[in-house]
């Protein structure tokens, strides 16, 4: 299997001085094409920290993260600009949609900073809105949609431009447990089908238990790293 993210080594460390407060801890971790993995563990235990680094959109104190064969410490803004746009798909609990834009133009945006052609964008986001269930509500604002609607098209927009990891922090935090049920089935079914990896932040016993992989975090180590369901008193 091509290998997605590699981390060796990795430390993270905020603040200065005395101060100073070690997230992540001589990290090591590998994620290979395809997989679809939820790391767990209990607050302050650098769930999102791991997941801001991966992004690159925070660096490592020091260690290396490799995203798609790319080295992301040594990047400059702009690198790790393209690198985001081209490699990663983010999808946030809050949403962060475009409230100005309706659900078509949301899930075209990243495509379209991408300069890819009319043609393209329409066939893939009209394909990839039929498929998370917005066939008929592509012209739909953000308000117009329900929070479960608003995370579907936060799906869209992390595939259309088929990244090569797509990064998901706490996708159900805000759905009440039905919509969260469907949400999960969804990326289960675009995981399969798609072959589209997936990596998630969650508290969510829900979520990890869908997981083909478990990763509990503790005190910014890993702590367990299987299949099994410590998960479910994360």
């Amino acid at each position: 299997m091509k290998e997605i993210v590699r981390l060796h080594k990795v430390i993270k460390e905020y603040g200065k001085g005395a101060v100073k407060v070690r997230a992540l801890r001589d990290l090591d971790l590998l994620i290979t094409s395809g997989e679809l993995v939820a790391v767990a563990g209990p607050s302050g235990s650098g769930k999102s920290t791991l997941l801001n680094l991966i992004g690159g959109l925070d660096r490592p104190t020091s260690g290396q993260v490799v995203v798609d064969g790319t080295e992301t410490g040594a990047l400059s803004r702009s690198a790790l600009s393209r690198l985001r746009l081209h490699k990663i798909g983010f999808v946030f609990q809050a949403y962060n949609l475009i409230p100005v834009l309706t659900a078509y133009e949301n899930a075209e945006y990243v495509m379209m900073l991408q300069g890819k052609p009319w043609a393209e964008r329409r066939q893939r986001v009209m394909g990839l809105l039929q498929t998370v269930g917005l066939e008929g509500l592509e012209h739909r604002y953000p308000r117009e949609l329900s929070g479960g609607q608003q995370q579907r098209v936060a799906i869209a927009r992390a595939l259309a431009s088929e990244p090569a990891l797509v990064l998901a922090d706490e996708p159900t935090a805000n759905l009440d447990s039905k919509t969260a049920a469907a949400l999960l089935d969804l990326m289960v079914q675009l995981n399969q089908q798609k072959g589209a990896t997936f990596l998630f932040s969650t508290h969510d016993s829900a979520v990890v238990a869908r997981a083909k992989r478990r990763i509990l975090l503790k005190d910014g180590q890993i702590a367990d790293d299987s299949s099994g369901a410590f998960g479910r008193e994360a």
